[in-house]
């Protein structure tokens, strides 16, 4: 493999680039000078007319390349951007718009708060984790653009059948579909934008792309409330409106056909090569589903044993045995103390999944395993950051029914103007933290660090005061503050994340720390939140104060996120000069 020197320095962003594009230069000197453009095996596959790389960049209507003053970027990286950017709303308009239905949800299936936060959380969660590994897998082996395409337009297709459910076991099913399908599109993204842009302007893409996250939940809030209104004053007796439809149904299926139909335009999107950008080319994996049906037979119970047995002998199979047994142990106790047989069902599945991942990955690829587990900044920065968003997809779910039951706010109205919040502040926020994190980035290594730990205090504080005060629109107002902080920090937060890995592992990596992101924050957050709700609430507590000293009490897991991630202030820049030296001692060839 080739190596360039100009993008692994601690400083790279100082490393100046020459003026004319890697394509136009000899193969020795690309290597010695480390250029930006592209690796050097890449070199010679990538096509200059399709505006992806430096160089006199041309289509058919002229040049198309604009120059930055260090190298030429094509048009093409922006408009794929832009694709990738839509499919991140759709996937959560898919998955926010619950947060509006569920009061309705709720009064037409009789569940539970607790029901609520498993149909958002871990109905969703466990299988996004669970598969998300997995496609993570695939997407550093095979087509990343086929990979998006066939995700997206399942997720969309169970969105739209969620629409037909007519009670709570089929929908929590439809929830199931929807996490399988939306865990292929984001490590495949990230994989694909760090192979589109240079190292300086990745966070910017980063930031961009997770503008996705405000855009789609504000829209799925401000849609979700829009067509229950609108099926309300048309249908105000259920029995008339078509195929007998309640209003929370009429919105699933309007926001899932959608993205069946987008799927065909996302599979127009061109593959670049992989690591070209790096200068560290990876070769195609010969058998890449093979590799990824693997990764997922290693996280099933017996069907794992046997490669665990050839790849670690029997003690790997004793390790995975014992493990779930105490897994299994584990949940039986939760049962008995909260009733809930289905949550800790399928919690006890997703770590279980977890582990087997994990051992399955340090077997198959001790490198990357490495990378992410031995290091002291790469797997702080996720368990950290995963704290901290035990609050947040738990505030944005339980914001909205806060809204309604503390302050007796209509639907219509709260998805209205929190959809609005969410999509322009969120949009905000990741645009000026991506943008700010790459600026201050070249005069500090640990720019990025600094930001998210800028844009995670504002945002816990600012949640504090939102569900502490008694006057609406301070409420309104401070919960707007915590999600524009949320999102300043999130762009910074991914950016680390694959900065500390390398090209071939930066889809697992993602993957991974989208998991454990989902375990802790999305799986549990919305899921306990509602539990403790349900316990004040049946205590004699009025169900508006219920639900607010429970929102309180995830904030307390926030702060011990921020407290992890301040440890990796010592070690971050260490950690991030020295990868490849890291990743040459657990057996890397380059």
């Amino acid at each position: 493999m080739a190596l360039a020197y100009g993008d692994l320095h601690p400083n790279r962003d100082k490393v100046p680039m020459p003026a004319r594009s890697a394509l136009h230069r000899p193969k020795r000197a690309c290597a010695k000078k480390g250029e930006d453009a592209m690796g050097i095996e890449a070199a010679g596959k990538a096509r200059a007319d399709e505006g992806m790389v430096g160089g006199a960049v041309h289509d058919a209507g002229g040049p198309v390349a604009i120059s930055d003053g260090q190298e030429r970027i094509g048009w093409y990286p922006y408009y794929a951007l832009g694709v990738l950017l839509l499919v991140y709303i759709f996937n959560f308009v898919d998955r926010q718009i619950l947060a509006v239905l569920a009061e309705d949800i709720k009064a037409d299936l009789g569940v539970s708060d607790a029901q609520l936060g498993f149909l958002y959380g871990t109905a969703f969660a466990v299988f996004y984790a669970t598969f998300g590994v997995a496609f993570g897998r695939l997407a550093d082996t095979w087509n990343r653009t086929k990979l998006i395409t066939l995700g997206l337009g399942f997720w969309s297709l169970m969105t739209t059948a969620s629409g037909l459910a007519r009670g709570f076991l089929p929908l929590a099913a439809c929830r199931f579909g929807v996490g399988v399908g939306e865990a292929s599109a984001s490590p495949a993204a990230f994989s694909l934008l760090y192979d589109y842009f240079p190292p300086r302007l990745r966070t910017t893409a980063l930031g961009i792309y997770s503008s996705g996250i405000s855009i789609g939940s504000g829209l799925g809030l401000f849609l979700g409330g829009l067509i229950l209104k609108a099926w309300a004053d048309h249908f105000p007796d259920p029995a008339l409106a078509p195929l007998g439809l309640r209003g929370w149904q009429a919105a699933f299926i309007a926001v899932g056909v959608p993205g069946i139909v987008m799927a065909l335009w996302v599979s127009t999107l061109r593959e670049p090569p992989r690591g070209g950008r790096d200068g560290i080319v990876s070769r195609d994996h010969p058998h890449p589903f093979r590799e990824t049906g693997a990764m997922l037979a290693g996280m099933v119970p017996l069907f794992n044993w046997p490669g665990l047995l050839r790849d670690g002998g029997r003690k790997a199979v004793m390790v995975n045995l014992v493990a779930g047994l105490a897994i299994i142990l584990s949940a039986a106790g939760l049962v008995q103390l909260t009733r809930d047989l289905p949550q800790w069902i399928a919690m006890a599945i997703g770590f279980y999944a977890v582990f087997s991942w994990g051992q399955t990955l340090a077997l198959r690829d001790p490198v990357v395993f490495g990378l992410l587990f031995r290091g002291r900044s790469l797997i702080r920065i996720i368990l950290g950051g995963s704290a901290t968003v035990f609050m947040l997809p738990a505030l944005m779910f339980w914001f909205v029914p806060f809204l309604q039951r503390f302050y007796g706010v209509n639907s219509g109205e709260a998805g209205a103007v929190m959809g609005a919040a969410y999509a322009g502040l969120g949009l905000g926020g990741v645009l000026v933290g991506g943008v700010v994190a790459d600026r201050l980035r070249k005069r500090l290594p640990k720019g990025k660090l600094i930001i998210w730990l800028a844009g995670m205090g504002t945002s816990l504080l600012a949640a504090f005061i939102s569900l502490t005060t008694h006057y609406l629109p301070l409420a309104y107002g401070a919960m707007f503050i915590a999600h524009f902080g949320a999102s300043v920090a999130y762009g910074p937060w991914i950016s680390m994340v694959n900065d500390l890995m390398l090209p071939r592992g930066r889809a697992t990596v993602s993957a991974f720390a989208y998991m454990v992101n989902t375990m802790i924050g999305i799986a549990l957050g919305p899921y306990l939140i509602g539990q403790v709700s349900d316990m004040l609430a049946a205590s004699g507590m009025q169900s508006g104060e219920a639900l607010r000293q429970a929102m309180l009490t995830g904030l307390a897991v926030t702060v011990v996120g921020v407290i992890v991630v301040l440890t990796v202030l010592r070690h971050f820049e260490e950690d991030e000069e020295n990868l490849v030296d890291r990743a040459k001692a657990l057996g890397e060839s380059m």
